[in-house]
């Protein structure tokens, strides 16, 4: 799985995903993540169709289970489509999106078929929470291989037990919005590291999300900035420049918190 990711999320209509993730592609990055309800596999497949340059097998694409899909058969289903609209036989990472209550059991186990007959390289989740993840463990032997949830500076304090937990459990944390959407792009408590190290305010924060152990996801349909995100494995924070990082936690959060699903 690459260190790094692209993010497709309200990158559409499919025509728009299709020209983003050709230039992702071109910048280098090789893993897609997309997902049904974004409404973009068919362009997101486009692209990869395309790219005759680069064999699938050097692309990690990442699709999701919606919502509405959950539950054994409904989940395998989604599946299958899902590979009809991305144009390909098999995904390298299936995802639940979002814990459902009552079916994510079921839905896991439909995850796991897919996974043992390898319709799916690996099956994870997303937006899990610890309490989430402890159930779904306790009832199958398949531990997922990925937890997606939100992850950035200014929401470290609240995910900092999920991202120990994931270590502990040999479970990979992706990092959705690392940049917080861009809320705090001119926060000047990062501009002295990034004059330092010669980056942006958004390649320390990517660094910073690399650091922890995690693999983020930014999202732009800028070329330039496809390009400057992914340079980020040349320099190395030091331990007190993590530390003040962390200490930019406030809480922001820029999608739906998932610690209310029972």
């Amino acid at each position: 799985m690459p260190a790094i990711g692209f993010g497709t999320w309200q990158i559409f209509p499919n025509g728009r995903a299709q020209r983003a993730t050709d230039e992702a592609l071109s910048a280098g990055y090789r893993l897609i993540d997309t997902a049904r309800i974004y409404g973009n596999e068919r362009g997101v497949g486009r692209a990869l169709q395309a790219r005759t340059d680069i064999a699938r097998e050097d692309i990690f694409v990442t699709t999701k289970l919606w919502n509405s899909n959950h539950g054994y058969d409904e989940a395998i289903n989604a599946h299958g489509k899902s590979l009809e609209r991305l144009g390909t036989d098999y995904t390298d990472l299936y995802l639940i999106h979002w814990p459902v209550a009552k079916k994510r059991q079921e839905s896991w186990r439909a995850l796991c078929e897919l996974y043992k007959t390898g319709r799916t390289k690996a099956i994870g989740v997303s937006n899990y929470t610890i309490q989430h993840l402890e159930e779904l463990m306790s009832e199958s032997d398949i531990v997922p291989a990925v937890n997606q949830v939100e992850f950035h500076p200014y929401l470290y304090e609240e995910q900092a037990p999920v991202v120990e937990f994931c270590k502990r459990h040999n479970i990979v944390l992706e990092a959705y919005s690392p940049l917080a959407h861009g809320r705090k792009s001119d926060d000047n408590r990062l501009s002295d590291m990034a004059a330092k190290y010669g980056k942006s305010a958004s390649q320390i924060i990517l660094r910073w999300c690399v650091q922890h152990g995690a693999v983020p996801l930014p999202k732009t349909t800028n070329a330039d900035h496809m390009i400057e995100n992914a340079n980020v494995f040349d320099f190395e924070l030091a331990a007190s420049e993590m530390d003040r990082i962390n200490d930019l936690s406030d809480g922001t959060r820029t999608c739906w918190n998932p610690s209310g699903i029972p």
